[in-house]
């Protein structure tokens, strides 16, 4: 009898978590159709607008190796530093190409980094859209400028600043 009780009491744990499991798991998802029925797609010719099927993935992006550390200056001291990291928006194809020029890119982006912390780019509210917006925009013109246009935005995917 001293034997049968654990066992018992497995069985009973296994069957509970069975039934949990049963009664919990989630609802399936729904699957999507076509708003319109069939007939959109097989009049996707004759109607100006394109079906998903037709739109072609035409970029892709690229990660810069390596994160960007910028020093911020007061009084000839560093007094924070900005840690940044950014991807490129590029033409499909044409990672190896940013991949062969990225000495060149990180050289004129840290050149780019360097104004912008030294007209007070990172001081105060530097998340702020427009400060973003005119650094990104500088960024920008400098990877196309070594690209060409194949570059279609600078994407900056982390910015953290830690003050001393």
């Amino acid at each position: 009898m001293g034997k049968i009780i654990p066992v018992l009491l497995a069985l009973v744990g296994l069957v509970a978590g069975g039934a949990a499991g049963y009664v919990l798991k989630p609802a399936p998802e729904p699957e999507l159709a076509s708003p319109c029925g069939d007939a959109a797609v097989e009049n996707a010719d004759h109607t100006p607008a394109a079906t998903t099927a037709d739109v072609e993935v035409d970029s892709e992006f690229v990660k810069i190796n390596n994160q960007f550390v910028i020093p911020i200056m007061k009084d000839e001291k560093v007094t924070a530093l900005v840690v940044m990291s950014l991807s490129l928006d590029v033409a499909a194809g044409n990672r190896e190409t940013v991949y062969l020029r990225e000495p060149k890119l990180r050289d004129e982006f840290l050149q780019v980094m360097f104004n912008h912390a030294n007209s007070g780019g990172f001081d105060g509210v530097f998340t702020q859209t427009s400060r973003l917006t005119s650094l990104r925009r500088a960024l920008r013109e400098v990877a196309t400028g070594i690209l060409g246009e194949i570059v279609h935005d600078v994407l900056v995917t982390n910015l953290v600043r830690q003050d001393q």
